[in-house]
C-alpha cells in the first residue's frame, strides 16, 4: 500500500526535491505577486490570494494566465 522510499537513489531524491522546490517557488511567487498588485476591488485580490494558497500549482497557473492581467502594479 505504501511506497518503499528507501529504494530511491540519491539522484532520484534530488530530482524530487528540485521539482517540489520549483512548485513551491512558483506558488510563492504567485502569492507575492497578488500581494503587491492593485485590483479593482479588495474582494478580487482576496479571491486570487485564496486561490493561490489553497490550490497551489493550479491556482498559480490560473493566476499567471488570467489574474495577473487584471491587476496593476502599485
Amino acid at each position: 500500500m505504501f511506497a518503499d522510499f528507501s529504494a530511491l537513489t540519491p539522484t532520484q531524491w534530488a530530482v524530487i526535491l528540485i521539482i517540489v522546490g520549483a512548485c513551491f517557488s512558483f506558488s510563492a511567487w504567485a502569492i507575492l505577486d497578488v500581494w503587491k498588485r492593485e485590483y479593482e476591488s479588495s474582494t478580487e485580490k482576496s479571491l486570487w490570494m485564496q486561490i493561490c494558497i489553497f490550490i497551489p500549482i493550479f491556482g498559480a497557473l490560473t493566476y499567471l494566465f488570467l489574474g495577473r492581467k487584471r491587476g496593476s502594479l502599485q
